[in-house]
């Protein structure tokens, strides 16, 4: 059985890149995609915590669950607002994009 301490060192190891590319990138994608591998990590540590902790109860599958819906839509309205800002600036640089207005 895997130790609890190996998921959660996983996790930060993904936590700690996916900060590093919102931090360090600047093409918009490549932000919503790092955004993403944050919310896998705190995923894992959902799963790792529930698998630990109370693993009769169905609790943690709901909440990693939760967290997936939450990514879908998060994909979902960033990667419309990037097209928007595409179609009107021709660029996906989050710095150049201050305002939707034309």
């Amino acid at each position: 059985m895997v130790p609890l301490w190996m998921y959660l060192v996983v996790a930060a190891a993904l936590f700690s890149l996916g900060t590093f590319g919102v931090l360090a990138r600047r093409n918009g994608v490549a932000v919503l995609l790092s955004v993403e591998l944050m919310l896998n990590a705190v995923n894992i540590n959902l799963v790792a915590f529930w698998r630990y902790s109370a693993p009769t109860e169905i609790g943690g599958f709901a909440f990693a669950a939760f967290v997936f819906v939450i990514a879908a839509a998060e994909a979902a309205v960033g990667l419309a607002i990037i097209i928007s800002i595409y179609r009107s600036r021709h660029s996906v640089i989050p710095e150049e994009a201050d305002t939707l207005k034309g």
